[in-house]
């Protein structure tokens, strides 16, 4: 039945690929779906983006082995939403056409500016792809029994070309439409399996929270601070470094600002935002119940007996529920939520790389500019290799939790793209060597301590755990990376040659606030 179910995800979702593929002829088409969206559409599209399966899978799994220091993940991924409605999203519409250095080219040299906007874009999206293909892993490994690392790893490998068909066929409007219907999907599989949860334990949240206790094998500390962040003050320090990358993060994520430019006005963009609120916050209430379902019906042992990093915490759950048929749906949406969010994150890096890339910053002054069906075949192009390397980097990610990978993920996103974007929107002074020192500046650190951090090596849930060069002792690099992005920014315009153009900066706040020239 499972399977069954899988077949038709796939059959549905390559349906839509299908249709909404014949709809897309121009490149506003593929880049942002026509921007014909409205914002409840948009909303549920952007709730599909974010709600991926670090959240559904990943910090589910963590709230069930970990009580309270999971819960914080949850406390992070909502709180940055706050961020994204009052600072980015209405100026992000006026000011951009289809990405990230679209905003910052806006003022500034285009050359510069792109390649460190389209690089780092790429990176944030390969660290959050990584996330999604080891849920893949693990989702499509419980499901199919698969205990083979070579069986999993072809599971992984058949995810990412589902996601390349979508994007190289569909474009934004096929990945927005699926987007929408994986978030009903998840949210309605998600309120029937905590309805379920919450009548099993008769309502009674206080009931739930002991047996949790009880169950995840930890007792009382379960539901106290500390269990996975720990007491020293490196551990608090680490937490400390996630709260900041959640939280500054997904204003810099590049699938999520591309979201903003498939509505018709900035309006629509702020409402999209503030439908995103209340959907994504809704979610994260409802992953809570589940983390202590998972503890208090499955136990800790035995989730980790499934999945050393919680990643089958839900699935689990939902087979102790319901049974197969349960299961087979939980999987099923499980899946689906994958497959959206990958198809996503593939087409902003795809489009990062033809659009700003390509189309742009590679190119000497005074060389002809490609036409849109040239750059649209190009991007295509893009989403196969970028789709291929996420598929052998992720095979070397297995034992990580889907969270943690995404933590990373907002923390270059904290790191490289949000200080270049505020600077540019809210500083006058700001330059083009600013945006392109804020941007490495934030890139370059954060990569190098997570090479040498635990994530990489030095510990048994590691990339390398027989390897020792994890010299760096937080988890997520955030604490030194995101300072180190404002830093640098701030310290590139101060030394600039030349000054800001003033009638740049004037004209892009007057698009910025009255959306007058937005594309």
């Amino acid at each position: 039945m499972a399977a069954g179910l899988f077949v038709l995800v796939v059959l549905v979702t390559l349906g839509i690929t299908l249709w909404a593929g014949r709809r897309s002829r121009a490149a506003e088409d593929f880049y942002a779906g026509g921007r014909e969206f409205s914002p409840l559409q948009n909303g549920f599209a952007i709730s599909g983006d974010y709600m991926s399966a670090a959240s559904f899978l990943g910090v589910t799994g963590l709230i069930a082995l970990y009580g309270y220091d999971g819960l914080l993940y949850t406390i992070g991924f909502l709180v940055a939403w706050l961020v994204v409605l009052m600072l980015v999203a209405e100026l992000v519409r006026n000011c951009g056409r289809y990405t990230l250095a679209d905003v910052l080219s806006l003022r500034m040299r285009q050359r510069p500016v792109r390649a460190a906007a389209g690089i780092s874009s790429i990176v944030v999206s390969l660290f959050y792809l990584l996330g999604q293909m080891v849920g893949a892993g693990s989702l499509v490994a419980l499901l199919l029994h698969l205990h083979s690392s070579a069986s999993r790893d072809w599971s992984i490998v058949g995810i990412g070309v589902l996601m390349v068909v979508y994007v190289t066929v569909g474009g934004m409007k096929a990945t927005t439409w699926i987007q929408i219907v994986k978030c009903v999907l998840l949210l309605g599989g998600t309120l029937l399996l905590t309805v379920l949860v919450l009548v099993r334990f008769h309502g009674d949240l206080g009931t739930l929270m002991r047996s949790a206790a009880h169950g995840s094998g930890q007792g009382s500390a379960y539901l106290l601070p500390g269990l996975h962040f720990g007491h020293s003050l490196t551990d608090q320090l680490d937490f400390i470094s996630l709260g900041l990358a959640l939280v500054l993060g997904t204003g810099g994520l590049p699938h999520i600002l591309a979201r903003f430019y498939t509505v018709p006005t900035a309006r629509a963009a702020r409402r999209s935002a503030i439908w995103a609120i209340g959907l994504v916050g809704s979610f994260y209430l409802m992953t809570i119940v589940l983390g202590l379902g998972a503890a208090a019906v499955i136990g800790g042992p035995a989730l980790r007996g499934a999945n050393a990093a919680g990643n089958t915490a839900v699935p689990q759950l939902a087979d102790a529920m319901g049974g197969t048929v349960l299961f087979a749906l939980t999987s099923a949406v499980a899946f689906a939520t994958i497959l959206a969010v990958v198809a996503g994150l593939t087409l902003a890096s795809s489009a990062s790389f033809a659009h700003d890339l390509w189309a742009r910053a590679f190119r000497h002054p005074g060389e002809p500019q490609p036409s849109e069906r040239q750059e649209v075949v190009v991007a295509r192009i893009a989403a196969v290799v970028i789709g291929a390397v996420a598929i052998v980097l992720s095979l070397y990610a297995q034992k990580l939790n889907v969270a943690v990978l995404v933590g990373i993920a907002f923390a270059v996103a904290a790191s490289a793209n949000l200080p270049a974007l505020l600077f540019n929107l809210f500083w006058h002074r700001f330059t083009t060597r600013g945006a392109t020192w804020a941007i490495y500046g934030g890139l370059v650190p954060c990569l190098a301590l997570v090479v040498i951090s635990p994530v990489v090596s030095g510990s048994a849930a590691a990339i390398f755990p027989s390897a020792h060069f994890d010299w760096f002792p937080l988890q997520n690099p955030g604490l030194v990376s995101v300072p180190c992005g404002f830093l640098f920014g701030w310290l590139g315009t101060v030394t600039s040659r030349g000054h800001a153009d003033p009638d740049a900066y004037a004209e892009l706040e007057v698009r910025a606030l009255t959306g007058a020239g937005a594309a």
